[in-house]
């Protein structure tokens, strides 16, 4: 998947910016993902659709989000690029501010929470894993995703 291609004019100028200005939640999630998770390659504001995702797996298909109090205000923007998202086969977590910054060791468990979930039900729509209906019963709840 190539983001840039068919942008508007100004898309890498606006991701390299948005880069640069990262929230300190921001610095601080790009850390934990590249130690918590070093075999998966990550990208930082990248541009999905008409939408910045804050951070990216192509690998894993995960969107994460960080949310500060300026989200509360945008809540439908928020559910429309979510739904976006989701629409292209991402799955998205979105986490606030203050749960990065205070509590980064449960948001990576979260997100490997997550990336568990997915591998699993990828594996079981190829035939590897466990095809009884009683299987689909005993995955863990996924993390809230909104």
């Amino acid at each position: 998947m190539r983001t840039y291609r068919n942008q508007p004019s100004g898309t890498v100028a606006r991701a390299r910016t948005l880069r640069k200005d990262a929230t300190d939640a921001e610095k601080r999630m790009w850390r934990a993902l590249r130690e918590t998770f070093p075999a998966l390659k990550w990208r930082r504001q990248v541009p999905i659709g008409p939408y910045f995702a804050d951070f990216f797996s192509f690998a894993a298909k995960l969107v994460i989000e960080i949310d500060g109090g300026q989200h509360a205000e945008a809540a439908s923007y928020d559910a429309r690029r979510t739904i976006f998202l989701r629409q292209q086969g991402l799955t998205v977590l979105r986490f606030w501010n203050d749960d990065v910054l205070k509590n980064t060791r449960g948001v990576m468990e979260q997100i490997s929470l997550s990336l568990r979930e997915r591998e699993g039900a990828t594996q079981s729509r190829k035939g590897d894993g466990d095809p009884s209906p009683s299987a689909a019963n005993r995955r863990t709840p996924s993390p809230s995703q909104g």
